[in-house]
């Protein structure tokens, strides 16, 4: 059987289930995707899993060896935002033969890696894109707007295209759905590690959310413990961030799509 027949029997027999998780924060979010993420594909027959991946260290930034242990629970490719170098050591790793991750693609400095790629599956090509929000974030970055229209302009080969807008401003998020509405298949918001409840089809057919959410430690401030950041707030004073402890939740949304692989729905799926 050839390869094209092979995609459009995957097409013919299921509709397409594709799982984005929330940032993923320290072990506490590590160890929740190993005891949820199994049984969430078994229960929805998930066909590919996506998350970001910029807070997998326990402080803040990428491992190489930790994103690798969640490729290998499930997980096949990672986005990630603008703490993505915050372990020196991943400006070196992310070019590694094997390493499923891109950066934003719309970093104004000559970094290593890639801000899109597109990955082939049993049911089509996915193209992948990473990009940084203008507003309230400290990194230099072009207009990401324009950076999509391009990538899109010069990428053709695909079935199915998957935007990580990483941003700090709900208003830039929503701005960037209307503006992506159409012209891509998924728009998903991380960053703000707050789950929104707007998930839903855009009049032209793209599946959209505000924020995914995080996965990580619930009695926290997004992720953090509360204590430093309370003291920030209230003394202008704190030490470094620590992942919290204790309770994990997990945020993710699903989006399904039919035979012709448009998306059909998306919702949120949180434990």
């Amino acid at each position: 059987m050839s390869k094209r027949q092979t995609t459009n029997d995957k097409r013919q027999q299921n509709m397409i289930n594709i799982l984005f998780i929330g940032d993923i924060i320290g072990e506490s979010g590590r160890e929740t995707v190993k005891k949820i993420l199994p049984k969430l594909k078994e229960k929805h027959q998930i066909d590919f899993v996506l998350a970001n991946g910029e807070h997998l260290s326990e402080r803040v930034g990428v491992d190489r060896d930790l994103l690798l242990e969640m490729h290998n629970v499930g997980i096949d490719f990672f986005t990630t935002g603008n703490h993505v170098w915050r372990e020196k050591s991943f400006l070196t790793d992310i070019t590694k033969k094997g390493t499923p991750v891109i950066r934003p693609a719309n970093f104004l400095a000559k970094y290593p890696g890639h801000g899109y790629r597109v990955i082939k599956t049993d049911f089509g090509k996915i193209l992948i894109i990473n990009l940084l929000g203008k507003e309230g974030i400290i990194e230099k970055t072009s207009n990401p707007f324009k950076k999509l229209d391009e990538i899109l302009a010069n990428q053709k080969d695909y079935d199915i295209s998957i935007l990580d807008f990483h941003s700090e401003m709900t208003s830039e998020k929503v701005a960037m759905g209307h503006h992506a509405d159409g012209k891509i298949s998924v728009v998903v918001g991380t960053h703000t590690h707050v789950p929104t409840a707007d998930a839903k089809i855009m009049s032209n057919g793209t599946a959209y959310v505000s924020d995914v959410g995080m996965t990580g430690p619930e009695d926290s401030i997004l992720g953090v413990k509360k204590e430093i950041i309370l003291e920030r707030f209230t003394n202008g004073t704190g030490g470094k961030f620590e992942v919290a402890n204790g309770k994990a939740i997990f945020n993710s949304v699903l989006i399904t799509y039919d035979d012709n692989l448009k998306p059909l729905k998306i919702k949120r799926i949180d434990k």
